[in-house]
């Protein structure tokens, strides 16, 4: 390899003349926000992006339409991922700025994209939909992405710039109440009200709050509540996230709310369906000695990256969890916005498609590149990787 100084220079400089083409793109992709599994305009503009710097781009990747994937050098060399995200919200568009992780991740990937080759290792570029609760990621890596990697990161706009969000494990699932119809003012005592039932379990769960961790989350709401006053509702659904420390204390609070759910439709004479999603996402377990290769790397580029604090961290659930488990991984988040401005608001989304998302996109791949550089450089730094990454252990139930 040619010396890692002068390498990093000439990577920061390929970045810089992508700037206006990164700028663009991710306020294109602001422009035309797209929900779970819909996001064909970002997948299109992403891989003719990546066309440029990458002899063949594989769209529609691993058996899902809107993921894409792509890798430059070594085959035999260390292998570093950069992963995109770029679905959105419903109603509030890119409210979690995810245009500017793909924005990040694309330029990260095209500065690195010339100069892989001398280093000796091998570049993979995950485009990753439907992290909106699609679980997208999860999708890809049972049709086997992730696999065999020395390294997987991304950046996650936030108010701060901080090392990692506290990702919790989270499992969603629907509840459906069924009971039977009757006129509310006739004949009440001939139905059997299956909004009560919702309520009641709404209620019940409400009281359950009270006596779970501090750290856990349950959170849900109703979806259908019946279709006229007068009619006594003999359908009511809902729908709810439960999310704990991880998957293996997620098991034990995913029954306790189900009881809730079995408990309200006893009481109201209904029945219930309880469907919880085909997958979960898992707790985020950072690599510790690639997230400090990466902090040094943000104060290369005047990026400030602290540990959180209680006055500076982001809760949330992601996918990319599920990846920390068969890749070491990192999810560091970057500021887009003024301290206080949280993600999944439409003030965040205006700060997103700004100036200040742009800044965040740019900074983001160029400390996303140096990282890689370093992991590629450094057999040292790869052996503190894989020797956390095997203290982890194996796979729990519900990763896949």
């Amino acid at each position: 390899m040619s010396d890692l100084s002068e390498l990093k220079r000439v990577v920061v400089a390929e970045i810089d003349r992508l700037v206006p083409l990164l700028v663009e793109i991710s306020r294109d992709i602001h422009a035309h926000p797209e929900l779970n599994y819909e996001e064909t305009y970002a997948h299109d503009v992403l891989t003719d992006a990546l066309g440029v710097g990458f002899s063949s781009v594989t769209r529609s990747a691993f058996d899902v339409d809107t993921a894409f994937h792509t890798s430059k050098g070594d085959a035999n060399g260390p292998r570093v991922a950069i992963v995109l995200e770029y679905d959105a919200l419903p109603e509030i568009g890119h409210a979690c700025g995810h245009n500017v992780i793909a924005a990040a991740g694309l330029g990260a990937s095209l500065g690195l994209a010339p100069f892989v080759g001398s280093t000796g290792g091998l570049l993979e570029v995950y485009g990753t939909p439907a992290e909106e609760g699609g679980g997208g990621k999860i999708a890809m890596a049972r049709n086997g992405a992730f696999r065999g990697l020395d390294a997987a990161m991304m950046v996650h706009p936030a108010d701060v710039d901080i090392t990692s969000m506290r990702a919790i494990a989270i499992h969603e699932c629907c509840a459906q109440f069924h009971g039977s119809e009757a006129h509310a003012a006739a004949a009440p005592h001939m139905g059997r009200n299956a909004l009560d039932g919702a309520v009641i379990a709404y209620n019940s769960i409400a009281a359950l709050r009270q006596h779970i961790r501090p750290t856990e989350r349950i959170h849900g709401i109703f979806t259908h509540g019946g279709d006229k006053p007068n009619i006594v509702p003999k359908y009511a659904a809902m729908n709810w996230y439960v999310r704990s420390d991880t998957l293996e204390t997620l098991k034990p609070l995913k029954e306790r709310v189900e009881q809730c759910f079995k408990g309200a439709a006893q009481a109201t004479g209904c029945e219930v369906e309880i469907q919880w999603e085909d997958h979960a996402y898992a707790d985020v377990r950072d690599s510790v000695a690639l997230l400090t290769a990466y902090v040094a790397n943000g104060r290369e580029v005047g990026r400030d990256f602290v540990a959180p604090s209680p006055h500076s961290t982001v809760v949330g659930s992601t996918d990319m969890g599920n990846v920390s488990y068969l890749a070491p991984s990192i999810h560091p988040m970057i500021r887009v916005a003024p301290r206080g401005v949280p993600i999944h608001t439409a003030r965040f989304a205006g700060y997103a498609g700004g100036d200040d998302g742009d800044r965040a996109a740019i900074d983001g791949a160029k400390v996303l590149a140096l990282t890689a550089l370093d992991v590629w450089a450094n057999p040292l730094l790869r052996e503190s990787i894989a020797t956390e990454f095997a203290a982890i252990g194996g796979l729990p139930d519900g990763v896949l």
